[in-house]
């Protein structure tokens, strides 16, 4: 029971947030499932925030791949240009 609580209260996106993050790029719901690489039908369920009555919570993954789009990023190669912290070049 205490997992639920926990899991409730975790910051995440609303379905209200996921779509204004959506309409401020000029998307439309399938122009943002391709980019998300998803079927246009979860996108359908994050903007509603329900699958057939049941909640639907939208991702980490998902999450951080719209904060990556909004900062114009639209994939990742695994090159890192800089260091990710002071401990970054004793690992080298």
């Amino acid at each position: 029971m205490a997992e639920s609580k926990t899991k409730a209260s975790l910051p995440g996106m609303t379905p209200q947030q996921f779509r204004q993050w959506r309409r401020t790029l000029g998307l439309k719901q399938k122009d943002a499932a391709e980019r998300l690489g998803l079927k246009k039908r979860m996108i359908q369920y994050y903007e509603k925030g329900n699958r057939d009555g049941r909640p639907v919570e939208i991702p980490k993954s998902i999450r951080l791949a719209c904060y990556a789009l909004s900062e114009g990023i639209g994939d990742f190669d695994g090159q890192l240009t800089t260091p990710l912290g002071p401990d970054a070049a004793d690992s080298e």
